[in-house]
């Protein structure tokens, strides 16, 4: 009997999380902090446990899931889909290891709602992952911002708990995001990653009234920086490490997060220096952070 109750509740979960694309926007309150390779390693994982994946790439530079894969081809395309000339398969560029890429540089985002955004975030994808680009602002494009679910990603060190902080007070006072989920990268323990989610959950929810959802936290593998250096992810590269590990359990646990309805095209807009004035308001101490 207890079987057959598990079998029916993994199965209603299955249901009710693939009522259409999910689609999770990655970002990072500073650099260094791995929201690239989060994205690759998270859409390698994925398309090992069968998922249809689109990886929608905002970062287009040296170090972008694009060239990472040794090839920007489509990076023009976003747009052609936006206009209809192209579909989405045509446009993206299909890995060898099972997901798709599509460029989406800034130029070519420009000018576009939410009604056009749908051609690519409501495909055919189980689960569309984008690697956001954050304006100089620091504020999230009008695509990223269509997403169920914004992750965080940061690591242990203090400036980079710090700055994680700025980015979340940051997108909820501009965007009105009321949760986030954080991810904590490159950590020795796992103890000390839940001490540093619990603190910053705590700030969060007292200074911004803002829910943190902790979405785990990945291993500090030198094997990471070795994938990297060969134009590969360490999910595939190697995959018994600590980090590829981690980020396979993500993975299949990010596929049952709840559902929740994509941030409102609507989302009320604060002119910059309303939005300085209330980044300051009931300011925490950077020692809280």
């Amino acid at each position: 009997m207890d079987k057959l109750v598990s079998d029916q509740a993994e199965g209603l979960r299955r249901l009710l999380a693939r009522s259409g694309s999910r689609v999770i926007a990655v970002t990072g309150g500073s650099l260094g902090a791995g929201c690239t390779a989060t994205v690759m390693n998270l859409a390698v994982a994925l398309a090992q446990q069968g998922k249809d994946v689109l990886v929608i790439d905002e970062c287009l530079g040296d170090k972008s899931v694009s060239a990472m894969l040794g090839s920007v081809r489509g990076a023009g395309n976003f747009a052609a889909v936006m206009r209809g000339e192209m579909t989405l398969d045509e446009a993206a560029l299909r890995h060898a290891l099972g997901f798709s890429v599509l460029g989406a540089s800034r130029a070519h985002r420009e000018g576009y709602g939410a009604a056009q955004f749908s051609a690519v975030l409501h495909g055919s994808a189980d689960i569309v992952l984008i690697d956001a680009q954050l304006d100089q602002q620091g504020h999230l494009s009008a695509l990223a911002m269509q997403a169920h679910d914004v992750m965080v990603v940061t690591r242990m060190a203090a400036q980079a708990i710090t700055d994680a902080y700025a980015c979340i007070k940051r997108l909820h006072y501009v965007h009105a995001i009321a949760q986030f989920r954080v991810l904590v990268n490159h950590v020795q323990s796992v103890q000390d990653a839940r001490t540093a989610f619990a603190n910053l959950a705590g700030v969060a929810g007292r200074y911004l009234a803002v829910a943190l959802e902790d979405a785990g936290c990945i291993a500090a593998d030198a094997r990471m920086a070795r994938a990297e250096e060969l134009s590969r992810c360490v999910v595939d590269a190697f995959p018994s490490t600590p980090a590829a590990r981690d980020f396979r359990h993500l993975a299949a646990e990010l596929q049952y997060w709840p559902m929740r309805p994509a941030m409102s095209p609507q989302t009320p807009w604060m002119a910059p220096a309303a939005v300085t004035a209330a980044q300051h308001a009931d300011q925490p101490s950077a020692q809280h952070a």
